[in-house]
């Protein structure tokens, strides 16, 4: 799939812009391109403007111009949302298809086609009004991260033994004190490690630098020591697979994740390699990190998504009812006087 050859002008000048311009990754347009692809393949449909039998995943959207995507209004794409809610196969080439996306999901393309007609009306002077301007989003379900906590973590460390215990090791230790994404970490280079600081390439190929601690620079040394050792068809990758001598890949990290996560007897169905994202975000807000901060470390574009991380535990709310000074108080009886009358 390649939006430049398969998308109408109008599209088509929109993600590019998002490309070049926002420096949004290929994945990312990609999607913004199927969000827009299929919302307009509804819209024809809806409009009788191909036969009624066409199926969805055939209509050619090679002539949407800009007299479609004027004529376009909130009411539509609240009948889009509809149709995604109850009607759209969330997995059609499965025998277990279901109907209906996740609200997640139908966010998703929302934000594609307000993001879409933002574009039109501020930037490329295509339309004087934007019509998406009062678009809502679907109300999602607010759920706290699973992470692990200080005695788990510790346990998961201790746990790296035999095979790639050094890379393995490191590998766990980033993701516990630096709170990086998968992607981030399989992208690392050597050239990225610069004393005791990290260079991280994020989503939309943003750049941050994070600081190592002690942890880090002394995990990082030992599998440094020994990866100087091998003979790599990658040089440049930090971390490698000695079977390929290649960059290591996600499935392979997720795979040694879940194999120190069972050997430190944790549940593998609960824990995952984002999960010690999550971790290591809590961690830091529990010791005294403040949430701008940690915001600048995961390399959030906007704070209401660190926020998620500001839960607090059980133990901290049972503190909290604790401290009441009324919390003692036991209810006293009425003067015996008081009773008689």
């Amino acid at each position: 799939m390649d939006y430049r050859t398969e998308a109408p002008p109008i599209l088509r000048d929109f993600l590019v812009y998002h490309e070049t311009i926002q420096a949004h990754s290929k994945k990312t347009v990609d999607e913004y391109f199927l969000d827009l692809r299929s919302f307009f393949r509804y819209l024809k449909l809806e409009r009788r403007l191909v036969p009624a039998d066409t199926p969805l995943d055939q209509v050619s959207i090679a002539d949407v111009d800009l007299d479609l995507v004027r004529s376009v209004t909130i009411t539509d794409v609240y009948a889009y949302m509809s149709y995604l809610t109850r009607d759209r196969a969330n997995r059609p080439n499965s025998p277990d298809t279901g109907y209906g996306l996740a609200a997640s999901s139908r966010a998703r393309k929302i934000a594609t086609i307000r993001s879409f007609y933002k574009y039109l009306a501020n930037k490329a002077k295509l339309i004087t009004e934007n019509p998406m301007q009062d678009l809502d989003s679907p109300r999602l379900r607010k759920s706290l991260p699973h992470y692990l906590d200080l005695e788990e973590s510790l346990e998961l460390l201790d746990s790296v033994d035999g095979k790639n215990q050094s890379r393995d090791y490191c590998i766990l230790t980033l993701f516990l004190n630096c709170g990086l994404r998968i992607s981030e970490l399989v992208g690392l280079n050597t050239t990225d490690v610069r004393g005791d600081q990290l260079r991280v390439l994020g989503k939309g190929n943003k750049e941050r630098m994070l600081y190592l601690n002690d942890a880090c620079q002394s995990a990082l040394s030992d599998w440094m020591t020994e990866r100087s050792a091998m003979t790599l068809l990658d040089k440049n990758a930090l971390f490698v697979t000695p079977q390929n001598r290649k960059r290591i890949s996600k499935a392979a990290v997720h795979k040694l994740v879940k194999k120190h996560l069972s050997a430190a007897g944790l549940d593998t169905t609960q824990y995952s390699s984002h999960k010690l994202r999550h971790t290591a975000a809590t961690l830091m807000l529990q010791n005294g990190v403040d949430v701008r901060t940690l915001q600048e470390v995961l390399g959030h574009d906007h704070l209401n998504t660190t926020q998620i991380y500001t839960h607090i535990s059980n133990e901290n709310l049972q503190d909290a009812a604790k401290a009441n000074p009324l919390g003692a108080v036991k209810k006293r009886g009425r003067p015996k006087k008081e009773q008689e009358e």
